[in-house]
């Protein structure tokens, strides 16, 4: 473990961590992807070290605010920040707002008022660490999160709206200086270029071009308090994993034609997320005549009681589900008991 990291634990005031750290290998590149399971398999077991460790992580490549929020000192900041040169990605990103900022200020002393914003900001970044995103910025009363960066899952979009959810409620459940908080959360899907660093010490971000952040904050300015709202490109990606009140086609400034919206209402209790996410009127299954007769001769010699296990495997995306469901049209007229059982992405 580099001495960086020592010394990033001890201005935290929790150096006792850092033997821990040293001995699980955990160096900078790999700080910023650790999650709150991974703090407790790290023998972090107070909640208090857990929020105050998981805050500096995410915030660690912000700006500054970022680190004010957090109370990361700005050399740890620019030292442990993430490198890497201009990539396109596939990116989910989250806009968070706190409604009522500006009139807030008129009446909070500025001291509260910072208390208020900060712990807003650790709120909303507890949350989005919790779903492995990565907090790009903090600006004043708004939160940037992006998922898909610098760790991409197969389940960026619906991450991010999870996380949304979480995050409102998370606000909603604040209780700092006797004020009522709201947040109000915009989310978009689409291809970017995370760019080079732009900025210096502290102030150093990686850029990321394209519409989808632009996207994401105009629907945040769309969205009513307490609710989420997502684009077209992210409602392709979450299917039927939540419900939605569709909000239909708006105009949007800065984005030619008509945008299709919808509110995210609350999570859906599916019986398989392979529906959810691809509905029940699945496309012919074309090329896969030879893995659907191997499973229907290791069906019929377990009918003669000849046990069977079938393992079906490879990549993502190449289609172990969709064989699955065709083995199960083709026995729906036989007797048979199904057991399904899902893991995590």
């Amino acid at each position: 473990m580099s001495i960086e990291i020592t010394d990033w634990l001890r201005g935290l005031g929790l150096e006792q961590y850092a033997t821990a750290f040293r001995d699980n290998d955990i160096d900078g590149d790999l700080l910023w992807r650790l999650t709150a399971e991974d703090l407790r398999e790290l023998g972090v077991a107070s909640v208090g070290h857990r929020r105050r460790l998981l805050d500096a992580i995410v915030a660690f490549g912000a700006p500054a605010p970022a680190a004010d929020a957090s109370g990361l000192p700005a050399e740890a900041t620019a030292t442990l920040a993430p490198k890497g040169d201009a990539e396109r990605r596939h990116l989910t990103v989250m806009f968070c707002d706190l409604v009522g900022s500006t009139a807030l200020s008129t009446w909070l002393d500025p001291e509260d008022l910072r208390e208020v914003i900060g712990a807003y900001h650790r709120a909303v970044t507890e949350i989005v660490a919790a779903f492995d995103g990565f907090v790009s910025r903090y600006m004043g009363d708004g939160v940037l999160v992006y998922f898909g960066y610098p760790q991409a899952h197969e389940d960026d979009a619906e991450r991010a709206v999870r996380a949304g959810l979480g995050a409102i409620d998370a606000v909603r459940r604040l209780d700092v200086k006797s004020v009522k908080l709201q947040a109000r959360v915009g989310i978009a899907t689409g291809l970017v270029v995370v760019g080079d660093l732009i900025g210096a010490g502290a102030a150093q971000e990686q850029s990321v071009v394209g519409e989808t952040p632009n996207l994401a904050a105009r629907l945040q300015a769309l969205a009513e308090p307490d609710t989420v709202v997502i684009a077209a490109g992210t409602r392709r990606l979450v299917g039927d994993l939540f419900e939605y009140r569709d909000l239909g086609a708006v105009e949007v400034k800065g984005i030619a034609g008509l945008v299709p919206i919808w509110q995210v209402l609350l999570p859906r209790i599916v019986p398989s997320r392979f529906e959810a996410l691809h509905g029940l009127a699945l496309t012919r299954l074309v090329g896969r005549d030879e893995e659907i007769d191997l499973l229907l001769r290791r069906w019929a010699r377990a009918k003669t009681g000849d046990g069977q296990v079938v393992l079906v495997s490879g990549e993502p995306g190449i289609g172990k589900s969709r064989i699955v469901a065709a083995l199960e049209e083709r026995l729906r007229t036989e007797p048979h008991l199904r057991l399904r059982y899902f893991c995590s992405p």
